[in-house]
């Protein structure tokens, strides 16, 4: 009788555990109860419940245009993208356009370069001509013009380079490095250790430093901004990461009319060795030295989210992060602390690694792919710019 009645206690108390679970959303119900797996079984149930969403509208595809007329040159680091002539560059953007993808973005490989990137302004720079065309023969394509002075500079950086000689006092230092302890025993040894001690001094001292001109290089992006909204670009989207570009940039396109004319920053833009086909791409790596005194540093998520605010504050209306993937965090906290449209670059390198893998046949090339961009997608970015867009457009369509 009393195991009785301990049965039926406990029933009472099992049926009350579970009421109580039922009126609170916090009692989650373990297994067998609760099977995830439940919704995985079909694909028509995975895409029911699915969270993230890939769609043509989101992407940007990115195009180098160069002199001449028919060209149509494979990037060899970069199978399927091609530099293209400006009658080549309109035939893309239709393609482009007639998959659902809204945008492009132009890069420019001028003819010359110089030491002001006279080509990235001029009136009748190369990507100015692909501009006008693009926008009389596809007018409804949003058309992005990137704001650099990289592959208009002879150098190769992304702003004006100014020469400072080596001070005496840093050459003696790194001199130093050099010198080691010698042990003489007659005046010739002597005349010749201290030749040996004091030649890399003055190795050193006649070496000439470069540094980029952040203030004087404002002016050249502002003027290539105009120069590009003049020829009907839609959105200036400034790369170079000088210090105070926005606001240099909205200044000028304001003064100049094109006060509705929106600019998206690159506003956390990494020193990243992702970059490398894009410099073939783009004849455009540097002659000397490297650009991590104005690109940031790849360990420094917080130094990226000031930039981004700083960019904000300076008139930025949208903000992108690059690369993507090997910065999916940094995306992912842009998202969570800023309210703009975001962006995010699938670069160079991350697209070669995927072809290069596939036409190994180490990768399912189609499945890689779009598991890439639903990442990027998946940690915040409403915008991707990427190589694959049209392909992925195709197998999204």
């Amino acid at each position: 009788m009393a195991a009785a009645q301990q049965a039926q206690a406990g029933g009472r108390g099992s049926r009350h555990l579970i009421g109580r679970c039922l009126r609170n959303h916090w009692c989650l119900m373990a297994f067998p109860v609760t099977r995830l797996r439940r919704l995985r079984r079909t694909d028509q149930l995975r895409n029911l419940v699915r969270e993230t969403r890939l769609t043509p509208d989101a992407f940007v595809y990115p195009m180098f245009v160069c002199a001449g007329e028919g060209v149509r040159k494979e990037v060899r680091s970069m199978p399927g993208v091609f530099n293209l002539s400006v009658d080549e560059a309109v035939k893309e953007a239709r393609e482009v356009h007639s998959l659902g993808v809204p945008s492009v973005i132009l890069f420019g490989l001028p003819d010359k370069k110089d030491e002001v990137a006279s080509g990235a302004w001029a009136d009748d720079g190369i990507v100015q001509q692909a501009a006008r065309a693009l926008k009389r023969e596809v007018p409804d394509l949003i058309v992005m013009g990137d704001v650099c002075l990289c592959e208009y500079m002879s150098h190769g950086h992304c702003g004006i380079v100014k020469a400072s000689p080596q001070s005496l006092g840093a050459a003696a230092r790194d001199a130093m490095n050099t010198v080691r302890v010698v042990a003489v025993r007659s005046s010739e040894e002597k005349a010749k250790a201290i030749e040996a001690a004091t030649s890399p001094l003055v190795a050193h001292a006649s070496q000439t430093n470069y540094e980029i001109d952040n203030d004087a290089s404002l002016e050249l992006l502002a003027r290539t901004s105009v120069s590009l909204a003049r020829a009907g670009i839609d959105i200036i989207a400034p790369s170079d990461m000088m210090d105070g570009r926005v606001a240099a940039i909205r200044r000028a396109l304001d003064e100049a009319s094109f006060t509705n004319t929106p600019i998206l920053s690159y506003a956390a833009k990494f020193a990243s060795g992702f970059y490398g086909p894009f410099r073939e791409a783009a004849d455009s790596a540097p002659q000397f030295g490297d650009r991590r005194s104005y690109q940031m540093d790849g360990a420094n998520l917080r130094e990226a989210m000031r930039e981004i605010e700083l960019d904000i504050e300076e008139g930025a209306d949208m903000i992108m992060v690059k690369p993507a993937m090997p910065y999916l965090d940094v995306i992912a906290a842009a998202r969570d602390r800023f309210d703009l449209p975001l962006a995010a670059y699938q670069v160079s390198g991350e697209y070669a690694m995927i072809e290069a893998a596939a036409r190994n046949g180490w990768i399912e090339r189609d499945r890689v792919m779009m598991e890439s961009l639903l990442s990027i997608r998946r940690a915040g970015a409403s915008i991707i710019l990427t190589y694959h867009a049209k392909d992925a457009a195709r197998l999204l369509a």
